[in-house]
């Protein structure tokens, strides 16, 4: 005989047991990612702007006042569309001309599957966090999609426990 049964204690899983039960949000990110946020003037030129994506390797600056306010935001996405239109004198404008003012932002309490619905939806890839009218990160649609395949990795794994014992 076995003696499966002479087990001490018997120990009730299930997926709520073994999932985490928090809500990803932006916030959970940050914490990971960190909030450094490049951000350009906008009286700065494309040249230069182009030169810190380049070297900063990201698809986007964030355009601040000398407050630290948000005015607008260039993507690689601005530029090319400026510069299929005008050719290389798109370098000598400012980023003013062609930034995007009206940003769509985010809380770092939102969920991140609401922002990645919002991303889709509109078809930007980068969202910058605002808490109390101050900007404390930046998220792009890879670091979300990053996060929560992470997550989905731990909850497969989680749930493969769980079946197998």
């Amino acid at each position: 005989m076995r003696r499966d049964s002479a087990s001490p204690h018997d120990v009730s899983q299930s997926v709520d047991s073994n999932l985490a039960k928090a809500v990803s949000t932006v916030a959970n990110l940050l914490e990971k990612k960190g909030g450094d946020v490049v951000t350009i003037r906008p009286q700065e030129t494309i040249a230069h702007a182009v030169a810190t994506l380049r070297e900063k390797r990201i698809g986007a600056i964030v355009v601040t006042d000398a407050e630290g306010a948000l005015q607008g935001i260039l993507s690689e996405r601005d530029v090319v569309s400026k510069l299929a239109e005008v050719g290389a004198e798109v370098l000598s404008l400012s980023v003013a001309d062609l930034m995007t003012r009206e940003v769509t932002t985010c809380d770092p309490d939102e969920r991140i599957i609401a922002i990645l619905q919002k991303m889709t939806d509109g078809r930007f890839r980068h969202v910058p966090v605002i808490r109390d009218g101050r900007l404390i990160g930046l998220v792009s649609i890879g670091d979300l999609v990053n996060y929560r395949l992470r997550e989905l990795e731990y909850e497969a794994l989680k749930m493969k426990q769980m079946i197998v014992g």
